[in-house]
């Protein structure tokens, strides 16, 4: 599909979102799942709600450093938050969320998959 955007730098600078070529705001999302925390994060929240002391020992991070990466989280608008007493429960805005995690461990499995292949078949042919 072609687009109307002219530039070949990938830029855009100032832009106002509006004139943001989907292709950037593809991969600006693409971001703020790049870490291993917050994908760790959405893999949890794709089970179930979860409080925030029940994320730390299964994220294996700081409180601090959590707290930073589900605040990236809420900023996108990939989780949202209520609070019961002293806690705080976090949970997906969306399905589509969890199965975008499902389809990128399809993805990953094949790749793998793949490179397993790749390497026997190079294994096979070293010379004796």
């Amino acid at each position: 599909m072609p687009s109307t955007h002219t530039s070949t730098d990938g830029g855009g600078g100032g832009t106002a979102q509006a004139s943001t070529p989907l292709y950037q705001l593809k991969a600006e999302f693409f971001k703020t799942l790049g870490h291993p925390a917050r994908i760790r994060v959405l893999e949890l929240l794709s089970q179930r709600e979860h409080a925030v002391a029940e994320m730390l020992p299964e994220v294996g991070i700081e409180p601090a450093s959590l707290s930073q990466q589900l605040a990236v989280l809420r900023k996108a608008n990939l989780v949202a938050t209520r609070r019961e007493g002293s806690n705080v429960y976090y949970r997906l805005t969306s399905p589509d969320v969890a199965e975008l995690l499902r389809v990128a461990r399809g993805i990953l499995s094949g790749v793998l998959q793949g490179q397993a292949e790749l390497l026997a078949d190079l294994r096979a042919s070293r010379p004796q």
